[in-house]
């Protein structure tokens, strides 16, 4: 089934200067397997090809079953530079969440 990140994930971001620092929490092991194969740092640049001028990074952090992306060059500046709406990034996490993956229906919790 295809579904949003946010049925499998949950999110945080913030900034890192000028680039937005989002970490990406799957619920669970086999979702987290799912998530290093189809939440690449090309996807995650293209989801957030209207704010994200730089490259995408992304970092694995397996033992928290997390992926941690940078977003450089996404904010405009950053908090005490820019005009943007959230010069920080704090709304990139949710952003995120609405990127769709490829989730086997049996790996979807029923109370999502």
């Amino acid at each position: 089934m295809r579904v949003p990140l946010s049925r499998v994930a949950h999110a945080r971001s913030g900034d890192k200067g000028d680039g937005s620092n989002v970490g990406l929490i799957a619920d669970t092991p086999e979702i987290f397997e799912l998530l290093r194969a189809q939440v690449t740092a090309e996807r995650v640049k293209e989801h957030f090809r209207e704010v994200c001028r730089g490259a995408v990074e992304r970092y694995e952090v397996p033992n928290l079953g997390a992926l941690n992306f940078i977003l450089h060059d996404s904010l405009g500046g950053g908090g005490t530079e820019s005009l943007k709406t959230d010069a920080q990034g704090k709304t990139h996490g949710q952003g995120l969440l609405t990127l769709e993956i490829e989730v086997p229906a049996e790996l979807l919790a029923e109370d999502r």
